[in-house]
């Protein structure tokens, strides 16, 4: 899942070991719970919860259990009267794994079907043991209780800590990408660096915030961690930025790459279209040094010093290139430069 996930090369050796150990506290718990309890001697239901739920993204943990229980309830329901009313056989398997299939992506999410109607369904029909329906539910709905309850308890992450170190790798591949679409212009052709831009890291911005949201709101027991410094007061409105300007810089790189992919600067017939791309280069530099500094939670007069600069080059590329197609050119320079002056004016917030 994607979401607020540092990769594991660059946690310390306890920051990895502590989803390995939650799922696996997560996972005993209800085992030896309802084997207490007497449901039954390898109540392997109540630990697949641990399992299947507690993911990379933990804070999606509570909607994921909600998801699953209500498979799990739909399933057995679903076997018990196809057992009731039909005899065990070819017409009552076909009636089930149809109803089950349907159950999947009536209680499913779009795109994601809710595969615990089916699985659990078929699951009930191949063990026709008295009891065993009601011991499945109880068991999995202990799993996914001591998931709910005691997942946010053992080591949960700092959704404001794991933003800002997001937010920090996509600033630096964001300079490095940038870097190389500055080289491009002013070479006025392809640099031999390989694809401008990863589509992956334009997303980033995205799943970031949407993470920080999970992880920040009501569906956990316990309330949001405090903010681990005085810049992450400004966190969501940097990463709003970032997602603002993504699809600008994102069509900048496009329009850069149609733009050279036809030859080297002084090609014969492309003059004009040449200067303009080699004209652009400072522009594009100065640009990024704005976006860096403010993505970075720099002082907000250094960030409008930068911009100021920007704006200056872009007047300046702008009445040397009058051209519809100068204009398409700096299309997603213009509107960084605008989501830069709305993200100062908010105070960087």
């Amino acid at each position: 899942m994607l979401g607020m996930c540092v990769p594991a090369r660059g946690l310390p050796l306890g920051a990895r070991l502590a989803p390995a150990v939650r799922m696996l506290v997560c996972a005993a718990v209800p085992w030896y719970l309802c084997v207490w309890l007497g449901t039954s001697t390898a109540p392997v239901p109540a630990a697949l919860p641990a399992v299947l739920i507690l993911r990379e993204d933990v804070f999606a943990a509570p909607r994921l259990a909600v998801e699953r229980l209500a498979g799990v309830v739909a399933g057995v329901l679903l076997s018990v009267l196809v057992l009731h009313w039909l005899p065990p056989g070819g017409p009552s398997f076909a009636v089930l794994l149809v109803c089950g299939c349907a159950g999947m992506f009536l209680l499913g999410g779009p795109g994601s079907p809710n595969q615990q109607v089916l699985v659990t369904a078929l699951v009930v029909y191949a063990t026709p043991v008295p009891g065993y329906p009601l011991a499945r539910l109880v068991e999995s709905a202990v799993g996914i209780a001591v998931v709910v309850v005691l997942g946010p308890l053992l080591w949960l992450p700092d959704p404001y800590r794991q933003a800002a170190g997001g937010l920090e790798a996509y600033r630096s591949r964001l300079g490095a990408v940038l870097g190389r679409v500055r080289a491009r212009a002013a070479a006025g052709r392809p640099t031999g660096h390989g694809p401008l831009d990863p589509m992956a890291l334009w997303h980033r911005p995205y799943e970031l915030s949407a993470a920080l949201e999970r992880g920040t709101g009501r569906l956990l027991l316990l309330p949001p961690r405090a903010a681990p410094d005085a810049a992450a007061g400004t966190l969501r409105g940097r990463l709003r930025l970032a997602a603002r300007t993504a699809p600008a810089l994102l069509f900048l790189t496009r329009e850069l790459e149609a733009r050279t992919a036809d030859g080297a600067v002084g090609g014969a017939g492309a003059a004009g279209a040449d200067a303009a791309v080699l004209d652009l280069a400072p522009l594009i530099g100065a640009t990024s040094r704005a976006l860096d500094a403010a993505l970075g939670g720099a002082d907000g007069a250094d960030c409008a010093a930068l911009l100021r600069r920007a704006l200056d080059l872009e007047a300046e590329h702008r009445a040397a290139h009058p051209g519809r197609r100068d204009t398409a050119l700096r299309a997603g320079l213009y509107l960084t430069h605008e989501a830069l002056a709305d993200h100062l004016a908010r105070g960087g917030g």
